[in-house]
């Protein structure tokens, strides 16, 4: 029996040992484990260094714990796990951790990569390493020992690990087998619990589909870049490492079919666009333009306009370079021909793009802000929107179109001029609308109606000069609804004036509910006021009021100046001139 204990290996009530005992075989959930991990130790924000430090800490503790080690603290030795050391299953968890911390490192990697490239050959190495604790940790299920589904997780795992390895290779027939075979795992697995329980399978199963999309176009597939854009729209309003995992690969998908793309025109005029940055962009732009209408929800669809935009600006911020370096050559070309380059054209149709998208936005959000404000508001705690957060709205579309017309090349484009200039009134109209309804709320009803005249008088000015331009308006409101909607508010506006009249009669009333004057003050008028029975009654003015008091007087003696004093000489006495005799007689009194 003495020999028999030390291989007896009690199982800790720690969180890993999730142990199936129905069958008598040992059991893990690897994927619960591994996703509770991630979540709580850095990838919820993409921080896989913090990971990885995570899995080497707790590798130490489940070495410490199980008593394997792999040398001292001056040497390393290399030991694995066997088939016949598997009696528990933190055996089993120490591999999979092993695995997470090689995955991890790769990641992050990649993510340095982009700056230094070197780094990928250390990123092929650890992936590599990742798949090999992957297959070391099918091998071990294998063991009677083992319950069925650990064995189907762990093949699952290792076919998304040996799939990450072929996707970086770029082997992409290997690598989308792999990444089927951990789909179809999954998907049975899912539909072998209940749906509480498959809820993390199918999750599972949505992070692997663009993987096996894209490597579906890049084997000769062409649908799969419409397969990658509607997962990008089902991806909802939310971000996180399943959006930015869809926008990677949906650019780099673009970035091959960027290669086709010579040129590109713009209000007559041809311009090649030899900078890669731009042909994706510009590329991808029809595609984002249809996912925004699309876009279930407004939450989603601001969303992909702030996507749409940061590519923008970073396309502009691209062409800038280029411009810098490209500055004789272009003021060469602006001399001999008299228009602006090529170059500088590109950049101005760019920045139409970032402009008109802005106004694009804003008057999305201005619909959606308007729909909330007709709604009832059933919590008076809360605040709900107000005419005010309409006119900021108005306010920024009315700059951006400021900014439309001066651009670049287009100066003496007078059909463009005349379109910025007619949506400039159009958006003009509803910022005054707005307006006149922010008074409204504050009952200054004489400012409203000003500013309804000014509406209207917008509003017929944009009707006399669309004439000739219709095709402009298409994507604009409708001036004839905002004039009727105009309309009856001045009718509605005229009837609250003619009711409040009745209340002024009431404002002294309230104005003496609300008189804060002290009880020693009013002794003569009656009213009934709570706070005199409160915890601080207004009984006297503390502290009291300053009063004015007599000073004390100050007198100057003005006539001293003009007084004429009479004359002393006789009252002086006058010295004599005896020499000593008159000094003797003077000590001894007789000259007095």
């Amino acid at each position: 029996m003495a020999a028999e204990k030390p291989s007896e290996v009690k199982p800790a009530p720690m969180e890993e040992n999730k142990q199936n005992q129905a069958d008598g075989g040992l059991s893990l959930e690897i994927l619960q484990i591994i996703k509770d991990s991630q979540q709580q130790h850095g990838l919820r924000h993409g921080d896989y260094q913090r990971y990885r430090g995570y899995c080497s800490r707790r590798l130490r503790r489940l070495r410490k714990t199980l008593g394997f080690r792999v040398g001292n603290r001056y040497k390393y030795s290399g030991k694995k796990v066997t088939v016949e050391m598997v009696r528990d299953n933190r055996y089993l968890l120490l591999v999979v951790m092993e695995a997470e911390r090689a995955w991890s490192y790769a990641m992050q990697l990649k993510q340095e990569a982009n700056t230094e490239p070197r780094k990928r050959f250390h990123l092929m190495a650890r992936l590599r390493k990742a798949a090999k604790h992957g297959e070391q940790l099918e091998r071990l299920c294998e063991s009677p020992r083992v319950d069925a589904k650990t064995k189907l997780e762990a093949q699952a795992y290792t076919a998304y690990l040996t799939g990450m390895v072929q996707f970086e290779l770029q082997e992409w027939k290997a690598a989308m087998e792999a990444f089927n075979k951990c789909k179809t795992i999954y998907e049975k697995l899912a539909s072998a619990f209940t749906e509480e329980q498959a809820v993390l399978y199918h999750q599972r199963v949505e992070e692997i589909s663009p993987n096996i999309r894209y490597c579906a176009y890049n084997i000769g597939d062409q649908n799969a870049i419409n397969d990658l854009m509607q997962m990008r729209l089902s991806a909802g309003g939310g971000g996180g490492m399943m959006a930015e995992k869809l926008e990677a690969l949906i650019t780099q998908t673009r970035a091959k079919q960027a290669a086709t793309m010579s040129e590109v025109e713009w209000r007559g005029r041809t311009v090649p666009v030899k900078i890669d940055k731009a042909r994706i962009f510009l590329l991808g732009l029809a595609d984002n333009e249809a996912a925004i209408v699309q876009a279930a929800n407004e939450e989603t669809k601001e969303r992909l306009y702030e996507t749409l935009l940061a590519d923008c600006r970073d396309t502009i911020q691209a062409v800038r370079e280029e411009l810098r370096t490209d500055v004789k050559q272009r003021a060469g070309d602006s001399a001999e021909s008299g228009k602006v380059s090529n170059l500088q054209y590109l950049h101005s149709y760019l920045t139409y793009i970032k402009l008109w998208t802005v106004v694009r936005r804003n008057e999305s959000m201005a619909h959606a802000l308007q729909a909330k404000l007709k709604e009832p508001q059933t919590d008076e705690n809360k605040r709900g929107p107000r005419p005010q957060d309409l006119i900021r709205l108005y306010d920024i579309i009315l700059q951006s179109l400021a900014e439309l017309s001066t651009l670049q090349g287009l100066e003496e484009d007078h059909t463009f001029q005349k379109e910025v200039a007619l949506k400039t009134l159009i958006y003009k109209a509803y910022r005054c609308f707005f307006i006149a309804q922010s008074y409204v709320l504050v009952k200054k009803w004489s400012e409203a109606l000003v500013l309804y005249e000014r509406v209207l008088k917008y509003a017929r000015e944009v009707q006399s000069k669309a004439k000739n331009l219709n095709n402009s308006l298409k994507d604009l409101p409708d001036v004839q609804e905002l004039i009727a909607e105009v309309n009856a508010e001045k009718y509605s506006l005229q009837a609250a004036a003619i009711l409040d009249k009745e209340d002024v009669a009431e404002a002294p009333v309230q104005q003496q509910v609300k008189d804060t004057t002290p009880l020693s003050e009013r002794l003569d008028t009656f009213r009934l006021d709570p706070s005199l029975l409160g915890k601080q009654p207004n009984l006297v003015q503390f502290p009291p009021d300053f009063q004015p008091i007599p000073c004390k007087p100050l007198f100057f003696d003005l006539a001293l100046n003009h007084v004429a004093f009479p004359p002393l000489d006789d009252k002086v006495e006058q010295k004599g001139k005896g020499g000593l005799t008159g000094y003797i007689k003077g000590i001894f009194g007789f000259g007095s």
